[in-house]
C-alpha cells in the first residue's frame, strides 16, 4: 500500500471513529433511562396503550412525549388505540371515559417524573413520529 492510500485510510478511519463517538455521546442519557424505568414500573402508566416516555433531560427539565395537542383532537388518537371507539361522537360516554383515562395516564406520568428529586419540571412535546406511524396527520409546528 502506498503512502497516500495509507494516510487516506487512516484519516477516514479517524473521521469514522469520531462520528461514532459523537453519536454515542449525544444519545447517551442515563438519567432518561432511569426516568423511563420509573414510568414502566407504574401499573397505571405502563398498562396504558400509549407509552409516555422521557426523551431528554437537561437543567432540571424532563422532556416527555405526548400524543395530545390543540391541533389534533384527542378522539382521533383514541380511535387508533381503541378501535372500538371508531364512529362514536366526542360526547359519547365511551369516548368521554377514554379521554379521562388518557388525561389520567398523562397526568400520572408527569407526576411520577416531577416527583424525582432531580426534576424541576416537565416539558411536553408532540409525538409526531407515533402519530404519523399511525396515520394521524400532524400540522407542521412553527
Amino acid at each position: 500500500m502506498d503512502n497516500f492510500t495509507r494516510t487516506y485510510s487512516v484519516l477516514l478511519g479517524v473521521i469514522g471513529l469520531a462520528l461514532v463517538v459523537i453519536g454515542v455521546r449525544s444519545s447517551w442519557q442515563p438519567g432518561v433511562d432511569d426516568m423511563n424505568a420509573v414510568l414502566e414500573a407504574d401499573p397505571v402508566v405502563s398498562n396504558y396503550p400509549y407509552q409516555f416516555r422521557v426523551v431528554s433531560f437537561s437543567d432540571g427539565v424532563a422532556t416527555m412525549l405526548t400524543p395530545r395537542s390543540f391541533d389534533i383532537p384527542a378522539y382521533r388518537f383514541l380511535q387508533v388505540i381503541y378501535p372500538n371507539l371508531n364512529g362514536l361522537r366526542e360526547d359519547d360516554p365511551k369516548m368521554i371515559a377514554a379521554q379521562k383515562a388518557l388525561v389520567d395516564a398523562q397526568k400520572r406520568s408527569m407526576d411520577l417524573i416531577e416527583a424525582l428529586p432531580e426534576v424541576d419540571s416537565v416539558h411536553w412535546v408532540l409525538d409526531v413520529r407515533w402519530l404519523a406511524d399511525h396515520g394521524i396527520a400532524n400540522p407542521t409546528p412553527f
